[in-house]
């Protein structure tokens, strides 16, 4: 296995200064392609081990079998040469060739042209040594099926091949193809859809050469073709199926599985014939290349090469964001990491325009100019030749901007990081489409054989977080944040000295390093790579697809398995109408002291799904098929549909197979995961667990995507929740029914609140241990009520239980009687992104005192006790502050962030905020009527010029958010926010009013704050208090200096230099604000011990 080589404590490369003395001694005549020798050497360090000895041999042999590691896979056109399909190669690697290409054979009959054109499957693998390959894989072909009439005849097949080839030749680019049509075959299958008594039929599977040839042909055949008088076509199936899921699914090969590629089957390319920078390539026949048990040894995951990057880049003129067009790349972070080591074991390398200074742990490369550092860094990535590149929103910005940097500086080779030579990345806008996820711009970059992993948006997509910055997703995850310097001083610390780019390359490898320990704690790399072996999903789609590709790649699987056909054309449910969701029982709002039992039905949809047996093939379309069938054969689910399913007795539908597989096998993982002793495995273990759970539950919303859907079938999905509103409905009252008084039983029961899957229940008992008890009684005696396998299962007690409306609720969460494990909160949300700091802070404290405390009264008093210094001005105003990010679309609407950033824009559009940045603001007061997007304004301008700050704005948001929990435990929830406690209010005199201007400001004392004619004091506090006073403002300036200093080793701290001046503006941090209202106060402060002096 791979082993990564020990990384120097420090390295400083001067590329710039060597480059320049060996064109010096070249008198300027450099190769394009020269490269110093110790930055050779060091790359050398690090590059993947070669299979080729020191005399071009290799050492890799075809008689054994191969075993390799997939990491992508795609396909490509490509040319065959007769020259290659009968080759007098007869050593033992090349008489392989003959039969690899013997396929291709019939293809050059009748052909007078010298080649062929046929799709070749290119998958991307390492092996255990830490070899990367490029296995090419022929002769697999694009086929699809339309059902045969069944007075079809071989005339017919004859013509309607002809038909279908002059269909392809009216499209130009079919012409140049000789061979369209390979094959026409006669099957016996049976469509997905609806419930037949007859089964199997007659379809045709035609096979064609290119993948692109099937939406062609797709369409002539929704069209009807009339061949010799007979009708064909109207419905085609699995023509939409791409084509690499057709290969991978055709072969039972899953994603991120382990190949084996059979001994004397495959051919190893001579090296100078490789068309990649892999370590080397083989070619093989499909059918030759077989999927490793997901067991033992196969199980694992190898030591994957990840780069994570990140680049710095400077406006030239200064003035606003940096464009590539324009502006130039003066920073690049690498670092190399293998997937499993420790994080602390990577190796650093920062590419840097001009000088640097050495800093410790890493490599550093300086260059003179920028065409140079790109050139290099290219080499760096096709010498490394990582698996995965990663980084935070690399996607979106930095490749991008590397790959238009090159286009630019016509930099060729720049654009060619994957791993086929001589390709160039090309960049494409696109959109991400998923019902979960939302509709999101995004950009899609074609880098071969390097999956691209952007931590940001595997952030976005899997967690919900109040802001996606990696300084604020470190905090949240890592509990650690960053220096963020700002890119409009950039420019300074660049052209500064090479200490100060130090500063810079120290923030640029943070960058690079914190993605990867994200990678490493949210256990990404084991959760994906499970996701594609459970679902049989290439790793890269699960990253550019939306979520029903994994869905549909099971559905494909499983009817391969069965001899089933799934239509490709969209199939129109019996209604059009939207139909109704889960149930949610109506709750009993109230603050519940007693336990609360909660019953959940384990994998509730999967389950009713396997009980009832509903899927596309039971669906009773025709209830003619139902005949010669008993009453108690057929599932008739209540309703004015009137859908009908057949059970399981008559025939076991696709679906519920699927999910009862998928539960089957979670359960042995479970299982696997509780004997197993092994770190890793139990991590790659419980992220297939996860992945399974995930996929069963997955099936149900397939089959509701009516908007967009690739197979949807709302009769399925209606069946589904409709079952689970009866079973809800049915525990409610068979619950109430059973556990009372008239049983014997001490209380009667009551459901206060059901949601989906899940019943609460007071029992009536004080007791936790009793609660509990009841509960598994409840639950062991209500499923007996159901069909096999739907099962009501005990799994929490509540106590105490705050519940406040619908999906709404918290309380103290109990799986043993002893101890709470946490405080549960659904659907109150303490994190939301336009909530500023206090209130998540209040909403948090409240609950702690509800739930954990169980003191009503001291909620109470936090409260009011939180609105008066909210009013009186005695709150941290970093408190106030809201952060949002500027899209490109937001300029349409009238938002505080957007229309803040127009006015900062205004004052000094150099440093204005750009789309992408992160704009924070405060509410201000405002004249009467004036909008709230009017009074956005800027925290340190507000702070510069004493701005009030409209404290009843942030009052009504308090208001709105803990009167929802204050009104089911008091009568009078407004009380709270009314009373004593709010008469009292500080309001700050502006000095940019309109009337500031005409206004001149009361002098005052400083020791009593008088009114008085001649500054600083008055006459009663000069003669009777003057030292105290001046000693009262010392030792208060004494106080916010302490603080301040405090507050500034800490910025130090988290940049990671004791000795540096603090330069962060993170916005996104509570001490930035907290350190300009001291520096402010300090001031203040400052200004009236002067003037005492100055009075002396």
């Amino acid at each position: 296995m791979e082993r990564m080589k020990k990384c120097p404590f420090t390295s400083v490369i001067p590329y710039g200064t060597l480059y320049d003395k060996l064109k010096k001694e070249k008198m300027g005549q450099l190769p394009e392609d020269v490269m110093i020798e110790e930055f050779n050497q060091l790359l050398t360090t690090y590059e993947r081990p070669s299979p080729y000895d020191a005399n071009g041999l290799i050492h890799v042999s075809n008689e054994k079998d191969l075993i390799l590691f997939q990491i992508d896979i795609e396909y490509t056109v490509d040319s065959i040469f007769k020259s290659m399909v009968f080759t007098n190669d007869m050593t033992p690697n090349g008489r392989v060739l003959p039969d690899i290409y013997s396929p291709y054979r019939s293809m050059f009959q009748n052909n007078e042209k010298n080649y062929i054109s046929v799709p070749v499957i290119r998958i991307y693998t390492v092996t255990n040594d830490g070899y990367s390959v490029l296995v090419n894989v022929h002769n697999f072909f694009p086929y699809f099926y339309v059902e045969m009439p069944s007075t079809f005849e071989q005339e017919d097949l004859l013509k309607l091949e002809c038909m279908m080839n002059e269909n392809l030749n009216m499209n130009s680019q079919y012409k140049m193809y000789d061979q369209k049509i390979l094959n026409i075959e006669v099957v016996k299958t049976e469509s997905l859809m609806y419930y037949k008594r007859d089964g199997k039929k007659d379809f045709l599977k035609i096979t064609v050469l290119l993948p692109k040839m099937v939406p062609t042909l797709k369409k002539l055949f929704e069209n009807v073709i009339n061949v010799n008088g007979k009708n064909i076509g109207g419905i085609v199936y699995e023509a939409n199926l791409p084509f690499i899921l057709r290969y991978i699914i055709d072969k039972k090969i899953t994603g991120s599985s382990w190949l084996l590629c059979k001994k004397d089957k495959f051919h190893i390319r001579p090296r100078h014939k490789k068309i990649s920078n892999c370590s080397f390539e083989i070619d093989i026949s499909y059918e030759h290349v077989e999927p490793m048990p997901l067991e033992n040894e196969y199980q694992q995951i190898p030591k994957l090469r990840i780069v994570s990057f990140d680049i710095e880049c400077i406006k030239l003129d200064g003035k606003g964001f940096p464009e590539a067009k324009n502006d130039p790349i003066i920073q690049i972070s690498s670092i190399l990491y293998f997937q499993g080591d420790p994080i602390e074991k990577c190796a650093k390398f920062i590419f840097t325009l001009k000088e640097c200074a050495s800093i410790p742990g890493s490599n550093v490369i300086w260059f003179n100019d920028e065409k140079t550092l790109l050139d290099a860094w290219n080499e760096f990535i096709i010498k490394l030749d990582p698996d995965f590149l990663t980084g935070y929103n690399i996607i979106n910005f930095d490749l991008p901007y590397i790959l238009n940097r090159g286009t630019a500086l016509n930099l060729k080779k720049l654009k060619m990081l994957g791993r086929i030579k001589n390709f160039s990345s090309v960049v494409k806008e696109s959109t991400f489409a998923s019902k979960q996820f939302g509709n999101h711009e995004t950009k899609e970059i074609n880098i071969n054989g390097r999956i691209q992993f952007d931590v940001y948006d595997l952030i976005r997509r899997d967690y919900k977080l109040k802001s996606y910055t990696l300084n604020y997703v470190s905090f949240e995850f890592l509990k650690e944040q960053k220096e963020d310097v700002h890119y409009s001083i950039m420019n300074d610390l660049q052209n500064e000295s090479p200490e100060s780019r130090k500063r810079i390359a120290t923030y640029c490898i943070k960058d690079g390093i914190l993605p990867l320990r994200l990678i490493d704690k949210l256990l990404f790399i084991y959760n994906y790579v499970e996701m594609a072996r459970v679902t049989g999903t290439p790793f890269i789609y699960l990253l550019t697809r939306g979520q029903q590709i994994k869905v549909t790649s099971q559905l494909y699987r499983k009817c391969k398995e069965l001899n089933y056909v799934i239509p490709s054309t969209y199939m129109k449910s019996a209604s059009n109408e939207k139909y109704e969701g889960a149930t949610v029982l109506e709750p009993i709002k109230g603050y519940y002291t007693e336990p609360i039992s909660t019953l959940d039905f384990a994998s509730l949809y999967p389950s009713i799904m396997i009980a009832h047996n509903l899927c596309y093939s039971t669906l009773v379309k025709n209830t003619a098929q139902l005949e010669g069938l008993n009453e108690d054969e057929v599932t008739s689910i209540e309703g004015k549909n009137n859908i009908k399913f057949v059970k399981g007795s008559v025939k076991k539908g696709i679906l519920p197979l699927i999910v009862e597989e998928l539960i089957d096998a979670r359960k042995k993982v479970k299982l696997l995961i509780k004997n197993e002793k092994n770190k890793i495995t139990k991590m790659v273990l419980n992220g297939r667990q996860l992945a399974l759970k995930i996929s069963a539950n997955s099936v149900y919303g397939y089959t509701g995507a009516a908007s967009g859907g690739q197979l949807p079938c709302l009769e399925v999905a209606v069946s589904i929740t409709t079952l689970g509103r009866s079973m809800i409905d049915k525990t409610k009252e068979k619950v109430e029914q059973y556990y009372n008084k008239s049983n014997g039983f001490e209380h009667n029961a009551t459901v206060v609140y059901g949601d989906t899957d899940s019943v609460m229940i007071k029992f009536g008992t004080s007791s936790i241990e009793e609660a509990m008890a009841l509960g598994k009684d409840a639950a062991q005696r209500i499923s007996k009520e159901f069909l096999h396998p739907i099962k009501l299962e005990f799994e929490k007690v509540y106590c105490p239980y705050l519940l406040l409306n619908k999906k709404r609720y918290a309380g103290l969460l109990y799986t043993t009687p002893e101890k709470h494990e946490k405080m549960d909160c659904k659907g109150i949300e303490t994190v939301r992104r336009d909530f500023c700091i206090l209130i998540q802070q209040m909403m948090e404290t409240v609950l702690n005192k509800l739930l954990i405390e169980k003191n009503l009264n001291s909620a109470i008093d936090y409260t009011k006790s939180k609105i008066k210094d909210l009013l009186t001005n005695n709150i941290d105003m970093s408190l106030l502050v809201v952060t949002k990010s500027l899209g490109k679309t937001d300029y349409e609407t009238r938002l505080p962030h957007v229309e803040l950033a127009k006015k900062l824009k205004q004052r000094d559009s150099a440093t204005a905020p750009n789309v992408g940045d992160r704009v924070s603001y405060i509410i201000i007061k405002g004249v009467k009527g004036q909008a709230q997007y009017e009074r956005a304004e800027d925290p340190l301008y507000v702070l510069d010029n004493n701005l009030a700050i409209d404290y009843n704005h942030y009052l009504d948001a308090i208001k709105n958010t803990l009167s929802r929990i204050f009104e089911v435990i008091m009568n009078n929830s407004d009380s709270l926010f009314c009373g004593e406690h709010t008469r009292h209010k500080t309001i700050l005199t502006s000095s940019q009013t309109a009337l500031s201007k005409f206004l001149q400001k009361a002098v005052r004392c400083i020791g009593c704050n008088s009114s008085i004619k001649k500054p600083p004091l008055c006459n009663h506090c000069k003669t009777n208090k003057e030292f105290s006073i001046y000693m009262q403002k010392m030792n208060h300036f004494k106080h916010k200096q302490n603080e301040f200093f405090q507050l500034w080793t800490e910025c130090q701290r988290c940049q990671g230099n004791l000795h540096a001046e603090v330069i962060c503006m993170n916005r996104d941090c509570p001490i930035f604000y907290r350190r300009a209202k001291i520096k402010k106060d300090m001031a203040n402060v400052q200004e009236q011990i002067s003037a005492l002096r100055a009075d002396w």
